[in-house]
């Protein structure tokens, strides 16, 4: 049985790598098509990897352009020149980008006993911080070229729940499954050390225009009224001096430490961190976000504003604290008068979660279900 995974981001690419591994393990021939361009570093790539290709694919250096949109199309069209040499029995396409969608559809439709399945990753544009822009010619357009294309699925899976809310209708008559982003183990030593003359928050990955910087800053002012609070940001971005600059502001002693590779470097970092920041624009449609993952495979509880499946997950399992608009007060309040061993007790709970619903084992899990059904 020949298996071909198409995707354009290296940032999916964690889930590429284990929905490839999976098929491998099966004794499948399969193949990853991927575009050569880095997407948030910009470059193209210059590393080969065993069992994939990678197209070449225009550059583009802003995230909102026709540049983009142009490349990613284009790649789209290569990629389903390679995908028409290949034949494969069942064709497995990350999307976005939404022209991905609509050719694999169109491949679909001419090779009707393929088995195709539709991995929803992200909502372009539901999840673009562009305000009522979205609801407007061209985006209108833009996200109607993915909903069209989904009939043609034998299986849509959505990596959130919240997903197949948003998509509603275009889901309809479609099998649809939930799949959570996961991460493979690491091996790290976790020795929690938790101060109680001072709240330590962590901030973990891209510092860019969705995090809601004017929260993140509410939330510390008021904290840091009741006890002195020190922001860890383990990360990089086009805000990065905006959010530090907010954070000192609102009373904060701020620790940058750049990126950070090093699993255990990390986790030596998480351990001081009362709570992690999973703080986010209202106008952005996400139900979870890689962070989040990150944040509980280490055990680190999060001070959370993701609404649909991240808050339904810190309800359910006591593992961290959901912030509104209206309740940062009662935030504060609850931050500070948390005790060390209710403390340790929610980061056990946090680490349950990732190992039940986020872990490698999880997702494999999931995927032999998934795989069952088609």
């Amino acid at each position: 049985m020949k298996v071909v995974i198409v995707n354009c981001f290296d940032t999916y690419e964690d889930r590429v790598d284990l929905v490839h591994e999976f098929y491998k393990d099966q004794g499948f021939d399969v193949t990853v098509i991927q575009s050569d361009f880095r997407h948030f570093k910009k470059v193209h790539r210059e590393e080969t990897k065993e069992g994939f290709i990678f197209v070449k694919s225009n550059p583009y250096y802003k995230n909102l352009s026709i540049a983009r949109l142009s490349s990613h199309y284009k790649y789209a069209s290569n990629a389903f020149k390679i995908v028409e040499d290949i034949k494969p029995d069942l064709l497995y396409t990350f999307v976005p980008p939404n022209s991905l969608a609509q050719f694999a559809a169109n491949y679909k439709r001419k090779h009707n006993t393929v088995k195709l399945i539709l991995d929803l990753i992200d909502l372009w544009p539901e999840t673009m911080p562009i305000g009522k822009a979205k609801k407007f010619p061209p985006f209108t357009f833009w996200g109607a070229m993915r909903d069209r294309s989904l009939k043609y699925a034998d299986l849509v899976i959505t990596e959130c729940n919240l997903y197949q809310s948003v998509l509603g209708n275009a889901l309809k008559g479609v099998k649809a499954e939930t799949m959570y982003l996961a991460k493979k183990e690491i091996n790290v030593i976790s020795n929690p050390n938790l101060s109680k003359e001072e709240i330590h928050l962590a901030y973990l990955g891209s510092i860019n225009n969705i995090i809601d910087i004017q929260k993140i800053k509410e939330i510390i002012e008021v904290i840091n009224k009741m006890k002195p609070v020190t922001l860890h940001i383990i990360g990089d971005g086009e805000s990065k001096q905006e959010l530090i600059d907010a954070a000192k502001s609102a009373g904060a002693t701020v620790e940058y430490h750049g990126k950070v590779y090093d699993p255990q470097e990390k986790q030596d970092i998480f351990d001081i961190c009362h709570f992690g920041l999973n703080i986010m624009k209202d106008t952005v449609c996400v139900g979870l976000t890689m962070k989040s993952i990150d944040y509980f495979q280490a055990g680190l509880p999060i001070l959370n504003n993701i609404q649909a499946d991240t808050y339904d997950l810190v309800e359910g399992f006591n593992i961290g604290i959901n912030v509104t608009d209206n309740n940062i007060e009662d935030v504060a309040s609850k931050v500070i008068n948390l005790d060390t061993s209710e403390l340790l007790a929610m980061r056990d709970n946090t680490k349950s979660v990732f190992d039940s619903m986020f872990s490698e084992q999880a997702f494999r899990k999931k995927l032999v279900e998934i795989f069952n059904k088609l």
